[in-house]
């Protein structure tokens, strides 16, 4: 490694220096490589390290440091955080947090276990998960599953504040990591499968009292958006932009739940995040008066808003009128000076669930690249990013693919991506030393059929039986690719027995590194993909792999803990194949290969 690498001297990566409101105890704690201070890595999500001790040459001689069991099974997303010293790490519910003394044995220094009435399991979608603890200002900020927001003091885990941001008898669930600029925390609200209209809240990060609510839709005043400012593809989106693209008050029970991980630009002041799917997932009773399909704004959308005031600044839909549950919420990319067609712009990189990879300029939110990042997407033919088209902006829909006809729900099969999309959660990342984006994907493929369903609070509102399964004619389930968000082109791909739901870390040391849901945790060279490491851990991952410098070593650290989405069956215990909207049946096969697990495993060069 390069001797600079742990120098630990202060100085400011380029993604942060501009003059702006990014809180200053992250921008310190970031510019340090040894540290990763927000489970994005940075503002910018890239979660890429300047860290080189591990590189392409040696990830092979890795040993295991050390492991730390939570004590808890089920799915375990996210990763840790490690702030100098000490490292925190989450579990999924009961959500307890941990500080870890790394000068000491990595013993624990404190632990934090909230109280929460377990009845909020059942209205969680898909497993008990959470995506992680941040830390600003000495503080450690954790969203529980029940919507509590609580500070806790750094040093002791002492509660500093807690306020609460929803409630789970209407179904609305906190299940995402915060993000926080300046002196605002923010977090998203879950619920689009209980008929919840979902928001993004602002809170003070001080005293945790509430500065701002943007719901997804609604009222122009309920949104957040001034409807001669805000802009969609280059235009003002006018009055009522959400209200007039609902049938009556269906956008009360809207959904467009929020709950990945975001990003944001100190230059510009804006934080970027993306919303769900529509309530409920059958077309047919969201449809117009007309018995015609409907937009829904601004469900399945990319949000820009100004973190203090929670103006909307810009808003793209990917997905309009949703029949397929392609959520929006998949991770916000940014990147400075990226050339698109000659033309260097601040970009985002946004990998939708509908299987469609986004290069979008961040301050414009003109889409630029909109491309299928699996072959086997067949739902649509592409994205009309003609600007004097009719259809700009918009996808083709494969009329033999829609769960919506005339009026009427469809019985549809062989739709690719299935609903957990081509990704879902599991963040890519960037590399500075390729110029790629290395993408944990799903291949997997679905029969949907939509039913009548009945409102009630805080009962399911969903309305499709679905079944998962890898595209016909192939029996792997995933790829990691890399991604060239100028071109919209695969520039490798490796074939995954089962999808990859494990975020990835890229390092000046020419890796990618992720976990797999077998256990599997893996580097690959970022140049042509070449594996170059695979290690058993405990159990299935849908952790994001990390990395930290302490003491002049690089440690490189995964959860293991099967679970979320694609792991439910083994998760909640569930056997029937159509359970776990679909993906019981599509991944029972992991049952030969893992079993629950919670642990946390570190690696280092001997």
């Amino acid at each position: 490694m390069r001797k600079s690498a742990f120098a630990g001297a202060l100085v400011a990566s380029a993604v942060l220096a501009a003059p702006a409101l990014a809180n200053e105890s992250i921008k310190k704690c970031v510019a340090d490589a040894n540290n990763w201070c927000m489970q994005q890595h940075s503002f910018y999500g890239q979660r890429y390290s300047k860290l080189d001790q591990i590189n392409t040459k040696n990830v092979g001689n890795l040993k295991v440091a050390w492991t730390f069991s939570t004590g808890v099974l089920r799915g375990h997303e996210g990763s840790p955080i490690v702030i100098g010293s000490t490292m925190y790490l989450h579990t999924p519910f009961p959500n307890i947090v941990y500080a870890l003394n790394l000068d000491d044995e990595n013993k624990i220094i404190w632990k934090y276990t909230p109280k929460q009435d377990p009845s909020v399991i059942p209205v969680m979608c898909c497993d008990t998960v959470n995506r992680g603890v941040q830390y600003a200002d000495g503080k450690i900020f954790l969203y529980q599953a029940d919507t509590a927001l609580v500070a806790l003091d750094a040093k002791t885990g002492k509660e500093l504040w807690k306020t609460v941001n929803g409630d789970p008898k209407r179904g609305e669930t906190g299940t995402g990591a915060p993000i926080i600029a300046g002196n605002v925390v923010m977090v998203g609200m879950s619920g689009a499968e209980f008929g919840v209209r979902c928001f993004m809240t602002g809170y003070d990060l001080n005293t945790g009292k509430r500065i701002w609510r943007a719901y997804s839709m609604g009222p122009d005043g309920d949104i957040l958006v001034n409807p001669d400012k805000t802009m969609s593809l280059g235009k003002p989106v006018g009055k009522n932009s959400s209200l007039k693209t609902w049938n009556g008050d269906q956008w009360k029970l809207g959904g467009g739940s929020i709950w990945g991980y975001y990003s944001y630009d100190p230059g510009l002041n804006l934080v970027y995040y993306g919303t769900g799917n529509p309530s409920t997932w059958n077309p047919a009773q969201r449809a117009g008066p007309d018995g015609k399909a409907i937009d829904q704004k601004w469900s399945m959308s990319i949000m820009a808003r100004n973190p203090e005031t929670g103006m909307a600044s810009w808003l793209y839909q990917m997905t309009p009128f949703d029949q397929w549950d392609y959520d929006g919420v998949n991770e916000m990319i940014l990147v400075d000076d990226f050339d698109v067609k000659g033309s260097k712009q601040p970009v985002l990189v946004h990998f939708d669930r509908n299987g469609f990879g986004y290069t979008v300029n961040r301050k414009t939110g003109i889409p630029l690249v909109a491309e299928k990042y699996d072959p086997a997407v067949n739902w649509s033919t592409g994205v009309d990013l003609d600007p004097k088209s009719k259809t700009y902006g918009r996808p083709a829909v494969v009329a033999s693919k829609s769960t919506f006809l005339n009026g009427q729900d469809v019985n549809t099969t062989n739709i690719c991506p299935a609903a957990l999309g081509t990704k879902d959660q599991q963040p890519a990342a960037y590399s500075p030393l390729t110029g790629l984006f290395y993408v944990p994907t799903n291949h997997v493929c679905m029969d949907y059929e939509p039913f009548k369903v009945e409102y009630t609070a805080g009962q399911p509102y969903v309305g499709a039986t679905l079944s998962m399964y890898p595209p016909k004619g192939e029996s792997h389930m995933g790829n990691m690719i890399a991604w060239n968000g100028s071109t919209g082109k695969i520039v490798w791909s490796n074939k995954e027995q089962f999808s990859v739901w494990s975020g990835v870390l890229t390092t000046a040391g020419g890796l990618a590194c992720a976990g797999t849901l077998e256990g599997y945790f893996k580097c690959w060279d970022q140049k042509d993909g070449k594996e170059l490491l695979k290690n058993r851990t405990p159990s299935g991952i849908i952790g994001n792999a990390m990395t930290y410098g302490h003491n002049g070593k690089q440690y490189i650290a995964i959860f293991s803990g099967v679970g979320g989405w694609a792991g439910i069956g083994l998760a909640a215990g569930l056997t029937n194949p159509t359970d776990g909207l679909g993906a019981v049946g599509g991944y029972a096969g992991l049952n030969s290969y893992t079993a629950l697990g919670g642990s946390l495993t570190v690696w280092s060069l001997p």
